[in-house]
């Protein structure tokens, strides 16, 4: 099963600069355990006791998977994953 997974600027180093890589998985939470079989120390950026990190938004085909069913949401071939960290700060 290949699912394109889109990867942030600031992940990129565990990618070797790879805006998007192929991983596999039948929910989130496999699709996250294959990353990190492929790209050591990604895997930790994503989670944090066992869920998502609290500024860690994923999305699968445009949806949030916070109301897809979290880290149980089911993939299928051809689908697409977004990771996109949220962005806060900035000087006034």
């Amino acid at each position: 099963m290949a699912i394109e997974v889109r990867i942030p600027t600031i992940l990129r180093t565990y990618t070797d600069g790879e805006r998007a890589v192929d991983a596999s998985g039948d929910s989130i939470q496999a699709l996250i355990e294959d990353l990190e079989s492929r790209h050591a120390g990604i895997g930790e950026r994503l989670l944090e006791d066992g869920e998502v990190r609290r500024f860690v938004n994923i999305y699968v085909n445009d949806e949030d998977i916070r109301f897809t069913g979290g880290l149980s949401t089911e993939l299928s071939d051809g689908d697409t994953v977004v990771i996109l960290p949220a962005v806060a700060g900035g000087a006034r």
